[in-house]
């Protein structure tokens, strides 16, 4: 069953945050089977309380066991440092119905 990963970020220093972890980050994604769906700006929030959570990824898996060997691999744990104190992000993993 398909899943889907979706993370909310408040960037702190965008160009970093780009230069960096936005750079090496994607090819992870691809080496570990997912692809972004939507990668972008822009989040208008319609209700709730993540205020300034303003960019949005969504990537889609082909189930979650291979989404969490991507999130807990040590490859992505390198990767992860490059937004330390760049951003704030709230992540979702779930299922497809």
């Amino acid at each position: 069953m398909p899943a889907y990963m979706i993370i909310l970020c408040k960037l702190h220093e965008r160009e970093k945050f780009i230069s960096g972890y936005g750079k090496a980050v994607p090819p992870l994604v691809a080496k570990y089977g997912g692809e972004y769906v939507v990668v972008a700006p822009g989040a208008e929030l319609l209700e709730g309380n993540l205020e300034g959570y303003g960019s949005v990824a969504v990537s889609k898996w082909p189930n979650k066991a291979a989404a969490r060997r991507f999130w807990d691999s040590a490859d992505y744990a390198e990767a992860k440092k490059l937004r330390e104190g760049l951003a704030d992000a709230e992540v979702l993993l779930v299922e497809a119905p």
